[in-house]
């Protein structure tokens, strides 16, 4: 800005301590269009895909790794960064008759897509016409309530072990 450089950062602002990972290669494009994937080993063919964002991304993570270890079921992961640039976007596409980012990227990426936020689910919501398949979408609705982190998140259905069973429900 001070130097009036044309460019874009990506900042985190969060209210909870995790380590960030490292970014993810060619993840660049995705990160500012609102939507990327997070690697996995190549050829996996995922049954659902899980939408994370901000810090609610690591109980997603967990979620993945309880639904392969314990169920046998595969799931990508995807960091939603941002639910509005991924609506205006799908609109634009709308308007220009092309097939809207969100809905190519969720194409092979598992029959079913769980979206989890700890946020309103009215955010995630956004983007639920151009999914092309069952969406689900898992938030914090609410209002006035004071916990723990984890209390809230049990409260609210949107941990890691909520999560699961949400995804078993799409799928099963």
């Amino acid at each position: 800005y001070k130097n009036q450089e044309d460019a874009i950062y990506y900042l985190l602002i969060q209210n909870e301590a995790y380590a960030m990972p490292p970014m993810p290669e060619h993840c660049t494009d995705g990160i500012v269009k609102g939507l990327y994937r997070l690697p996995e080993p190549i050829g996996t063919q995922a049954q659902i895909a899980l939408l994370g964002s901000g810090a609610i991304l690591n109980e997603v993570i967990k979620a993945k790794e309880i639904l392969a270890s314990v169920h046998g079921i595969t799931a990508s992961v995807f960091s939603a960064t941002s639910y509005s640039e991924l609506r205006r976007e799908a609109l634009a596409a709308d308007a220009d008759g092309r097939v809207p980012y969100v809905t190519q990227l969720l194409q092979n990426a598992g029959e079913r897509v769980l979206a989890v936020s700890d946020y309103v689910t009215a955010w995630p919501d956004l983007i639920a016409r151009w999914i092309g398949k069952p969406y689900t979408v898992l938030g914090t609705d609410g209002f006035g309530l004071s916990d723990s982190r984890e209390a809230l998140r049990a409260h609210f259905g949107v941990n890691a072990d909520h999560i699961v069973q949400a995804a078993l429900k799409a799928i099963l």
